[in-house]
């Protein structure tokens, strides 16, 4: 996992041409006018999600993993509590979905980041992520979720 802010993106170039993509299209975007919704970039390789939603409270809240995408996500607005954790021998509280690239884990996290604006996480295959969490009061966010493909 990765945590910096946008002003960095440059250092994560060297992850390859997909996170090059990803990045360049973070740092040249005016989201302020960009509705919510999936936006292509490079085909299933590379796509982006624009969401607007307010942050909530952590009870009830499972961690989530992906096999076959890697998560950039980027604050626009607000900002939130990620919970996050390192994905070993935990068994899925709910099973993989193929088509969603998805499952859930009941486990708590052991640590959590806050992501404020213009800054970026990155979650890998093997990174457990909680999103969306209040820091203090529920406030409303906008976070670009870039999804970049690991094959």
């Amino acid at each position: 996992m990765i945590l910096d802010s946008l002003s960095n993106a440059q250092r994560y170039y060297c992850l390859g041409p997909k996170f090059v993509k990803a990045f360049q299209y973070l740092e040249q975007t005016d989201f302020s006018t960009l509705a919510k919704g999936k936006y292509e970039i490079d085909g299933t390789d590379i796509f982006a999600i624009v969401n607007e939603y307010d942050t909530i409270d952590v009870t009830g809240e499972q961690m989530e993993a992906h096999k076959k995408y890697i998560d950039i996500q980027y604050m626009v607005t607000g900002e939130e509590l990620i919970g996050h954790d390192f994905l070993q021998q935990q068994t899925p509280s709910k099973a993989y979905d193929e088509e969603k690239d998805f499952m859930l884990f009941g486990e708590k996290p052991s640590f959590f980041t806050r992501l404020a604006q213009n800054h970026f996480a990155v979650f890998f295959p093997t990174d457990l992520h909680m999103p969306n969490l209040r820091v203090a009061e529920a406030i409303p966010v906008k976070k670009i979720v870039m999804k970049v493909s690991v094959s």
